[in-house]
This record gives C-alpha cells, structure tokens and sequence, in this order.
C-alpha cells in the first residue's frame, strides 16, 4: 500500500468533520487519522474494534478553538482522514500492513496519528520511526507495563506491546500511569533501566511534567496512549478498566511540557471499546488526539 491508493474520507465525515471550504486536499495536509480497528488479542473485554469509528464520530463534536494555544489549531495543521479499509488477518499480518501505511505517510511528509484498536498496532506503527531516526524517545500512557515477551502464545500481543517497540535497540522508553507489571516482565524491566523508565500511578501526586519529559532526552519523540490508563472512573470504555489511574490534566500536562520541549514525530490512541450510550470516554479520546495534534504543531504557542 502506498500514497497512490490510500483513499480518504470527505473532510465532513474525517477527524472533527470540518467542513469542506475550510478543509486542505489530503495531499496538502500536514496531519493524517489512520482508523485501525484491530481486535484480536484483547485478553479480557472486547470492543476495540469499534474504536475508531467512535473516536471519529465524537470527533465531531469537539470546539475547534483551544484556549491554550488560543487559536483553532487545525486550521494551519489541515488534518486528513484515511478511510477504513480491510484489516490482514492475523496480528503479524496487520503489525506489517499499519507498517507500510505508516511508512507510506511518511514518506509523503505526512505526522501519522493512528486510532485503535488494540495496543499490539503499537508494535507496527513504531517501525518506520525507529528507521528514520538514529535515536527515538516513546512516551507511553498505561496501565500495564506490556513488557512481557508475549502473551497467551502470541508473540505480538497487546500485553507486549512495549517489548516489541523495545525490540529496536535505539528506542527510549518513558512510561506514565502503570499500575500493573507481572514478575515475568520485572527481570526485562531491571535489566533495561537505561532505557526504560517508569512513574508508577501510585506516585501520581508528585509527578513532575518537567522532570518526565527530560528523560525523553535529546531525541525526537513518539507518544503512544493505552486509554487504560485513564482512571477507570473517566474511562470505562476499555478493555481493562483500572482504578488508580491519570486525570485528564496529568496527561494533557505531560503531553504539554513534552511538545514545548520535544519534537513529536507521530501519535497514536488506543483500546477505547466504545460503551452504547456513554459518549463521554469517546468524546475524551477525540478531545486528546486534537490536543495532541495542537501541542505537536504549534509548539511556539506553548508557554514555559
């Protein structure tokens, strides 16, 4: 798959279905959805399939205007809309197939944000990254650790996530939120400490949105966000819903300091299972991505 075939929505039924006047042709946008709906190695609730498409629809009904950043942020961004499209069968299969997609808008000069589905995209998307730059920083929003090597037989799965994005020995790793770690990842995780660090969700009232981004160190950064990680009372709608965990202004702050500090290359959002009736954890999903795309685009407009 490459640019040539890669089809878009209209811009009225993409990301914040922007109306058409106020909208740039794809192949002038700075900024591209990617819907990926993968659901197949969720190990507890299902649902992630539908993620995207709730995220999209939500999408629509979020202010354009952000109040930080005092402007609407995807008018100089111009945000384009991939259309779903047939995922491949089998997790290895769609890890490649969201591989070429990604490399594909890169290679156009596009910044890719891809919607899950499960946590296991992570795995493929991080691939043309971790070619493009000598060193790369991820900064990861969770519960779990997913540094196991593997899980209920399979290699890619949503609980290794992370270990698989680990396998590129060029890759930093700042995770946020955890508040689950099995004994059999805890060997990984001691022997790794230069490259992977953590901030336990018990510790979230001390967390440092300054301190957490200098660890990224000097390296260009990917931001990859379990909605999991998400107290369970602001976010039901995942596959594990955890107590004990981030508020909407403990993510957006480290987000925040990252993008003034950093340059974010790419984003995704993952593990919403939309819930019939509940447009809340939706609506918290599709307000993030634009946050995301604000703070990575207009980083002048970020106050230290």
């Amino acid at each position: 798959m490459n640019t040539l075939n890669l089809e878009y929505l209209a811009a009225d039924e993409g990301f914040l279905g922007i109306d058409a006047k106020d909208a740039p042709a794809p192949e002038n946008a700075q900024a591209v959805v990617v819907p990926f709906g993968l659901e197949a190695s969720v190990s507890y609730g299902g649902g992630t399939a539908a993620g995207p498409a709730a995220i999209i629809k939500a999408s629509h009904q979020v202010e354009l205007f952000d109040e930080d950043l005092w402007c609407e942020p995807y008018r100089d961004i111009g945000i384009a809309t991939l259309a779903p499209f047939p995922i491949a069968d089998g997790v290895a299969g769609a890890l490649d197939q969201i591989e070429t997609v990604t490399e594909s808008l890169l290679d156009a000069g596009k910044f890719p944000l891809v919607l899950g589905g499960e946590h296991s995209i992570t795995a493929g998307v991080i691939r043309p990254f971790a070619r493009r730059h000598d060193e790369l920083a991820v900064l990861h929003f969770d519960a779990h650790a997913d540094l196991r090597d593997g899980y209920d037989g399979e290699h890619y799965s949503h609980a290794a996530a992370l270990r698989r994005v680990l396998d590129h020995d060029n890759i930093r790793l700042v995770s946020v939120g955890i508040r689950n770690i099995s004994a059999e990842e805890i060997p990984f995780l001691e022997s790794n400490r230069d490259r992977v660090s953590i901030h336990w969700a018990k510790d979230r009232a001390r967390y440092d949105a300054r301190s957490i981004a200098a660890e990224l160190g000097d390296r260009p950064v990917f931001v990859t966000v379990d909605l999991d990680g998400f107290d369970s009372s602001l976010m039901p709608a995942t596959g594990t819903p955890e107590p004990g965990g981030l508020f909407w202004q403990d993510v957006i702050d480290i987000v925040r300091e990252t993008a003034r500090t950093h340059r974010i290359v790419g984003a995704d959002v993952m593990e919403l299972a939309p819930i019939k009736g509940w447009h809340a954890c939706d609506f918290l999903a599709a307000k993030l991505v634009y946050k995301i795309l604000g703070y990575a685009f207009h980083k002048d407009k970020i106050s230290a």
